[in-house]
């Protein structure tokens, strides 16, 4: 059966972005040259065709391009790689990813503002180096989906940020919603509530399907969307390994993804394939939300782990 290898290479990263969940311990963690393509090969006996390397900020490694070729020798199709973007600022360290055998680039941009965005990842210049990172990947022409993150301080300008990346060419983008775990537990204020953000997804959705722009919410239920929830994309539902360098688990088992279902999911339409909700957004908000979506009471106990279908 085939399915994707998502290995998270290491933690240590060239910015410091202030919604982080790695912890300072964490970020002296990582996975030697040796202990990577020992996972690839592993992954491979076990019939894992899709390759995804991830961190931290895999391009700071000096390795990053032998395992890229290990992997493509090894037999994967796909090979995906998450960056900021950063070092892609010098063209050719895009050609060569690609000539290794990278198939796929996911760009974290977080945010399309300037000041904004380096305030966010807390080091100063660095917008402008994201920016001809990704003019480069376009440039070149391999595969390309950007990452938006939606947190307090910058969910109101996603309609603005998905005209942005159109005009510059990048025609997929993933949504993520900002995560209270580990590193970033204490930093409560960052989450907005979803009711919030909703009005602003759709705004964009909109903008997105007007200009043919594939668009992907990971985080947010199908409950909240409306007619939008065509948009929703559940990672977790595929076949998907995740590998760091303390643990390896399938990815619908990550406290990143939805696990818990609630009273008020009973009888959801959505049911069958909603794989529930982020502990961490029930423990700050409580289900109010998602029960008055579906014209019941709130409650914010009686939390329950449903099997994922």
């Amino acid at each position: 059966m085939a399915g994707l290898l998502d290995v998270i290479l290491g933690y240590d990263c060239n910015v410091a972005c202030d919604y982080c969940t790695i912890t300072p311990e964490m970020r002296a963690q990582a996975l030697t040259t040796r202990e990577v393509v020992a996972r690839l090969q592993h992954g491979r006996a076990l019939a894992y065709d899709r390759l995804s390397l991830t961190g931290g900020e895999p391009t700071i490694r000096r390795d990053l391009i032998g395992l890229v070729r290990a992997a493509k020798q090894l037999g994967f199709h796909d090979i995906k790689l998450q960056s900021n973007g950063l070092l892609f600022a010098q063209a050719d360290n895009v050609t060569r990813l690609v000539d290794a055998g990278v198939t796929l680039f996911h760009i974290s941009v977080h945010t399309h503002e300037a000041a904004r965005y380096d305030a966010l990842v807390r080091r100063a210049g660095t917008y402008e180096l994201m920016r001809r990172g990704l003019d480069n990947v376009v440039a070149r022409g391999p595969a390309l989906v950007v990452d938006l993150i939606m947190k307090e301080d910058t969910y109101r300008a996603l309609p603005s940020a998905l005209a942005w990346l159109e005009a510059r060419g990048a025609r997929r983008v993933d949504l993520w919603f900002v995560s209270l775990t580990d590193g970033n537990r204490e930093n409560v204020d960052s989450m907005p509530r979803m009711r919030d953000v909703v009005p602003y997804m759709r705004e964009g959705l909109a903008f997105a399907r007007a200009r043919g722009m594939e668009v992907r919410s990971l985080h947010v239920p199908r409950c909240l969307l409306g007619e939008d929830h065509v948009h929703v994309f559940d990672p977790g539902a595929d076949r998907v390994m995740v590998v760091t360098p303390e643990a390896t688990f399938e990815l619908k088992d990550s406290k990143l993804t939805g696990q818990l279902h609630m009273p008020c999911c009973a009888g959801c339409e959505h049911e069958a394939v909603c794989p529930g909700v982020r502990p961490d957004y029930l423990e700050r908000y409580g289900d109010g939300e998602f029960a008055r979506a579906r014209g019941q009471a709130p409650t914010r106990e009686g939390l329950r782990r449903l099997p994922i279908a």
